[in-house]
């Protein structure tokens, strides 16, 4: 069975209330231009309520076919933990996926793999799907480690998850490198590593639990180099970051997972 592309928009920092109406009524009127590609929609966590009355979110489901997420969550389902958001906020409020393990997240945060794979457990434990990052900086792939790198990721971030578990994931592979600098992953250098993800997963679970999890790739994405990217076996979709902050470049990059 072929695997639904999916193409979600990483707000990060950005945008305020009324952008982020904007924006979101903007995509969900047009979301037939992406037909069978599904899109997710991440926005600030103080903004994630507007989100989701803008796509009238009920259990979850939106009318338009967008679906909502947040950019990040504790482990922990309730507590002494200030400024931070547990699973279930997000899951009240309609939230179907979540981003962990970003490299914004690990390089100035200090998120560790076994931080990202606690996440990933409470994300699971609480009904969201985890798009679980990984990626290498650029000084680790002209050091040759990339494989290295990537492949400690996600033996870490996945650690101790049932093969049912990792069926429920998304995977993003972000190269530290081509995130917000201009530069992008050529098809082939993003293929490899895609490749090299689903390997692991296949020896995390199985072949064919390896086969249905959808891959995403991240870095400096946008419409005229995303057919390219699209057009690779192993790529599923993309994490989408400053093109996702504009609803005519968001689709452009949807439509060519089509």
């Amino acid at each position: 069975m072929a695997r639904k592309k999916i193409v979600a928009g990483n707000w990060k920092m950005n945008l305020d209330r009324a952008k982020a109406r904007e924006l979101t009524a903007a995509v969900a009127a047009r979301v037939g231009e992406a037909g069978g590609v599904e899109l997710v929609l991440c926005p600030p966590a103080l903004y994630v309520e507007t989100v989701a009355t803008a796509l009238h979110l009920a259990g979850g489901k939106s009318p338009s076919g967008v679906a909502l997420g947040g950019q990040n969550m504790h482990d922990k389902a309730s507590g002494a933990f200030t400024g931070e958001v547990a699973p279930a906020m997000f899951v009240d409020l309609g939230c179907q996926y979540v981003i962990l393990g970003h490299s914004e997240r690990r390089t100035l945060f200090g998120e560790t793999d076994a931080i990202v794979n606690a996440k990933t457990k409470a994300a699971l434990a609480a009904g969201l799907t985890p798009i679980v990052c990984v990626g290498e900086t650029l000084e680790e792939r002209e050091g040759g480690r990339t494989d290295a790198v990537v492949t400690t990721q996600v033996r870490g971030s996945l650690a101790g998850l049932s093969a049912a578990d990792i069926e429920k994931i998304v995977v993003a592979y972000e190269p530290v490198w081509a995130i917000g600098t201009g530069k992008v992953a050529t098809p082939l250098q993003a293929q490899e590593v895609h490749a090299l993800i689903r390997s692991l997963l296949a020896g995390l679970a199985s072949p064919e639990v390896a086969g249905k999890v959808r891959i995403q790739y991240g870095g400096s994405v946008k419409p005229d180099n995303a057919a390219d990217l699209a057009c690779q076996p192993d790529i599923d979709g993309a994490l989408v970051g400053g093109a996702s902050l504009k609803a005519d470049d968001f689709l452009g990059i949807a439509k060519a997972f089509q």
